[in-house]
Order: C-alpha cells, then sequence, then structure tokens
C-alpha cells in the first residue's frame, strides 16, 4: 500500500480531487451568498456538483482498484517468494536423498570389505578432448589422495587416480590404454589382461585380451578385477559384448562393455588404502 501513495498515478488522483473540490466549494459558496440569486446559481452548481459527485466516486473506486492491484502485486511477490523458498528444498531434499542412496552403497562395500577405507568425491570438470573420459574430482592429496588410488562408483571400477593435487585430482579411466591390469572372467576364471583402445573407446568399451584360445569365456560373462597391482580383487569391470581373435597372436580377446557410466558419472569413491596394496602400476610398471 505504500508505494500506492508514492506513485505518480496517486499524485495526478490527489491533483485532481483538489481541483474538483475547489470547485465545488466555490459553488456552494456562490450559491449561499447570493440568495437572489439562489435558484440560479443552484442551477448552475448543480452540473458540477454532479459532475464533481460522479468524479469522485470514479477516483475512489480507481483508487481502490490501484490499492487492491498494489496489495495483489505484493501479495504475488511473497508468493513467488515462497514458491523459490519450496523449491530450494526440495532441490536439498532430493540432493540429501541421492547422498543417502549413494552412501548406502558404499556402506554395503564396507561391510564385506572392512579393510576399505574410502574417500567420496564429486567431478568438478571433465576433459572434453580426451576420447576416453578422464575428469577431475575435488579431492586431493590434503584429503589423503595418492596416485594410482582406485576409483570406482558403487561397486563398479571407474580408473585410477594419476596426477594430484592438494584439493583436486585427475582420474584416467577404464577406456584409457593408460590403465592395464589383471581381470578375470567372473563365472569361468580365466584370467587375461584389461587395458583400453582408441577403437574400444570410441564405443564406449574397454578390451579384456591375452586370453587363451581353450578359455571358455562368453559373451554376457562379467569381468572383474583379479587383485594384481593397485586394485583389490572383485571389482565389476564390464559384461563381455563380443570375442575376436587377435591377429598378432594365437589369443583371443573381448570386448568389455563397463558397468559404470563413464558419461553420467556424478559422485565417485576413491580406495585409499585396502589389505595387500601395492604392487605392479596401472601402467605395468
Amino acid at each position: 500500500m505504500r508505494f500506492f501513495f508514492r506513485s505518480r498515478q496517486f499524485k495526478v488522483i490527489l491533483g485532481i480531487t483538489v481541483c474538483l473540490i475547489a470547485i465545488s466549494l466555490i459553488c456552494f459558496f456562490v450559491g449561499g451568498r447570493l440568495s437572489p440569486q439562489s435558484d440560479i446559481t443552484g442551477t448552475l452548481a448543480a452540473p458540477f456538483r454532479a459532475a464533481f459527485t460522479y468524479v469522485s466516486n470514479g477516483i475512489s473506486d480507481i483508487a481502490a482498484a490501484l490499492s487492491d492491484g498494489n496489495e495483489a502485486m505484493i501479495k504475488n511477490a511473497d508468493l513467488e517468494n515462497e514458491i523459490s523458498e519450496l523449491r530450494e528444498k526440495l532441490a536439498d531434499y532430493e540432493k540429501a536423498v541421492a547422498e543417502n542412496d549413494f552412501y548406502k552403497d558404499y556402506l554395503e562395500i564396507k561391510d564385506n570389505n572392512p579393510d576399505y577405507e574410502f574417500c567420496p568425491a564429486t567431478l568438478i570438470s571433465r576433459d572434453k578432448n580426451d576420447p576416453y573420459g578422464s575428469f577431475v574430482i575435488n579431492k586431493g592429496s590434503a584429503d589423503g589422495i595418492k596416485s594410482h588410488d582406485p576409483v570406482i562408483s558403487e561397486s563398479e571400477l571407474v580408473g585410477y587416480v594419476t596426477d594430484v593435487g592438494l584439493t583436486t585430482s585427475k582420474v584416467v579411466t577404464i577406456l584409457s590404454p593408460d590403465i592395464t591390469l589383471g581381470a578375470l572372467d567372473n563365472r569361468t576364471n580365466d584370467s587375461g589382461v584389461v587395458s583400453g583402445t582408441l577403437e574400444f573407446a570410441e564405443d564406449g568399451q574397454t578390451r579384456f585380451y591375452n586370453l587363451s584360445r581353450s578359455c571358455n569365456v562368453a559373451i554376457g560373462d562379467y569381468v572383474v578385477t583379479s587383485g594384481e597391482g593397485i586394485f583389490p580383487s572383485g571389482l565389476l569391470i564390464g559384461t563381455v559384448t563380443s570375442i575376436g581373435s587377435d591377429e598378432y597372436n594365437t589369443s583371443i580377446y573381448a570386448a568389455v562393455e563397463p558397468f559404470a557410466d563413464i558419461d553420467s558419472l556424478r559422485n565417485v569413491m576413491v580406495i585409499t588404502n585396502f589389505e595387500g596394496k601395492g604392487g605392479l602400476n596401472p601402467d605395468g610398471e
């Protein structure tokens, strides 16, 4: 309401009202003082009084409408603020639910692997020029993260840490040829090596190779880490989608589609320590 009394519309209405009141008073005064001509004056003043009454009523209606509109505008602004606050609360709630689900998965992993030590992290940037999907997380050496620490999403292997800063770290994914790790077919226990290539990465897959021609690996089998080197055993890598022969030797290979959705990752967990950690680096050294 206070905004209406300060507005230009109110000032115009007030000016018109004052003028009309002045005219009415003049007419009334003249009509009262000049008794001989009172009938004439009354007759002349009557249209002014009627006009004044009509305009006065109109001004009252306009003022009421403007006042109501101003109050409605204020109420709408208050409602918009309430809606904005509710949206923020809903976003916070959805975030809390997602985080609870996120940590629930890792609590189950922790129960099955009490020797694991975790550090939760969030992706803060991706390397758009890297065909293998490397990214940067918001945790670093200040959080206990070290080079070559495994990175997972739920129980699915994502990759490992390479460059480590004080508060950020770079993660290379299992699509990359920079990673070489021992792996097993979870059904047959056939062993081989998982490492990426550009050709496989273009299809969102990695390669499971050095498999014996006598192996029983089949399409649909799960591939897991063997526990050699820096990765703990039993981490899910992916599903076998196809099998081929290596043209350079007598072995065969399998194309593996990772369980981790590399392109849509938001939160990951870094395994900072586990029983038996050590051995070969992921580049084979």
